[in-house]
């Protein structure tokens, strides 16, 4: 069976957006760290993409600068998915062409609502994306592989 963006967004929702993202360092090792993430449209092509949200200081971000890819893995009881693919970002210290920076705290806000998120006062929460330089991630599926949820 041919996975596809609706299954990523099925196990997305099947265990709160928990997913490991990972990239290779520049030794061959691997980098990968626990988030929630959800599938929406990216804020300038409209294409399908994975979408987490990630602070200004992080390995992830700084890494990405210079080698944009990485795969990220839902998983539901013993079943998984994994996207593979191209990495885009955008937040205080990463613009993006075509994006008004000014829509970034909208954007935060619907990145981690995608991802199965809630907040009781959304004028902190910016407070708090603003204060960690926060940015949006966005996985552009080249490869989804993986097992039926719950089968």
């Amino acid at each position: 069976m041919r996975r596809t963006i609706e299954h990523v967004r099925e196990f997305a929702a099947a265990d709160q957006g928990l997913a490991f993202v990972s990239f290779a360092r520049a030794d061959g090792t691997v980098h990968s760290t626990l988030i929630n993430a959800g599938v929406m449209k990216h804020p300038v092509t409209d294409e399908e993409v994975v979408a987490f949200v990630v602070r200004g200081d992080t390995v992830k971000l700084r890494h990405w600068r210079h080698t944009p890819t990485a795969t990220i893995t839902f998983r539901a009881g013993w079943s998984w998915i994994g996207v593979e693919g191209s990495v885009t970002q955008v937040g205080p210290d990463d613009p993006m062409e075509g994006f008004d920076a000014a829509d970034l705290p909208r954007l935060l806000r619907d990145i981690f609502t995608a991802a199965g998120g809630t907040h009781e006062d959304w004028e902190e929460y910016d407070r708090v994306m603003a204060a960690e330089c926060r940015a949006g991630v966005f996985i552009h599926p080249t490869k989804i592989r993986g097992t039926n949820l719950g089968r």
